[in-house]
């Protein structure tokens, strides 16, 4: 009170508690960051900065991930589901996309195949490896009944040729045109059949 007149004072509304809503957004940022930056950096880039991404502190981070494996593999789920889709396609050419796909992945996001990795040395009883021959065993053999592919392909080629196609990133400074060249290098290596009017290179 001064001269007998009352000053208010605005009151400053409070900020709504999100809660549920802005954990969910936290989140979903921090697996597109961590999308991008393993992309860019590989599975082993710093968490530190999939959090700066984010734009959220290290603390949120790991409270939804407690660990670097947990981040990889919430954020590579939907390329799990992708082969699942894949695999359940009732088409010959089901495992030539699905193979296509892997050497993208190994040639673009790498930390999905080093992935692999870390969980077999973290997590003896889960092996990306074999989860993938698994999804990729059917539609191998429909490919061979249509003739798509040489009777004698199996799981591990198609997985070695992804491991092959891994080797040449990690040694190669620009990846641009890998995805083709990695292809027909495997196809006249025997891995696969050559794409729809190109020759394979190999005599009869």
């Amino acid at each position: 009170m001064v001269s007998g007149y009352a000053i208010s004072v605005p009151r400053v509304p409070a900020k709504p508690n999100r809660g549920p809503a802005a954990a969910r957004e936290n989140r979903d940022a921090i697996l597109a960051a961590a999308r991008e930056v393993f992309g860019e950096r590989g599975y082993d880039a710093p968490l530190s900065a999939v959090a700066q991404r984010a734009g959220v502190g290290q603390g949120v981070l790991y409270r939804h991930f407690p660990s670097r494996l947990d981040l990889a593999f919430a954020a590579f789920e939907s390329h799990w589901h992708e082969f699942e889709e894949l695999a359940a396609a009732d088409s010959p050419d089901a495992v030539l996309q699905m193979w296509q796909r892997l050497i993208e992945l190994a040639i673009f996001e790498r930390a999905f195949i080093e992935m692999f990795v870390d969980q077999r040395r973290q997590h003896a009883d889960y092996d990306g490896g074999t989860r993938m021959q698994a999804l990729l065993s059917a539609p191998l053999e429909r490919a061979i009944a249509a003739g798509r592919v040489d009777a004698s392909l199996t799981t591990e080629d198609l997985l070695l040729g992804v491991a092959m196609a891994y080797g040449v990133v990690v040694t190669t400074v620009d990846a641009d045109g890998l995805v083709d060249t990695v292809a027909r290098a495997l196809a006249r290596a025997g891995l696969l059949p050559p794409a729809a009017g190109e020759s394979d290179g190999r005599r009869a």
